[in-house]
């Protein structure tokens, strides 16, 4: 979606970038009173993508803020 935002407004694009996944562990008892020993293990996972687009419009940039994100997706745009 975002690279083809970028392409048809005519910016350089340079991605997606796979960044190192990160992930996050919970241990949780099963009972909260006895069984101490009996736990339940939870894993979330994040995975990033880095997509760099260089030669930027000011229609690019607009278009991009209009896009539509599915949910659970964050998208943090920077101007460098």
């Amino acid at each position: 979606m975002i690279i083809d935002v970028a392409s048809a407004t005519g910016a350089k694009v340079s991605g997606p970038v796979p960044l190192p996944t990160r992930r996050k562990l919970y241990c949780v008892l099963r009972s909260p009173h006895v069984n101490k020993d009996s736990r339940e293990h939870f894993e979330i996972r994040i995975h990033q993508r880095l997509i760099d687009i260089k030669d930027l419009s000011a229609q690019t940039l607009d278009r991009l803020m209009e896009l539509d994100i599915p949910a659970g997706v964050d998208a943090n745009v920077k101007l460098l």
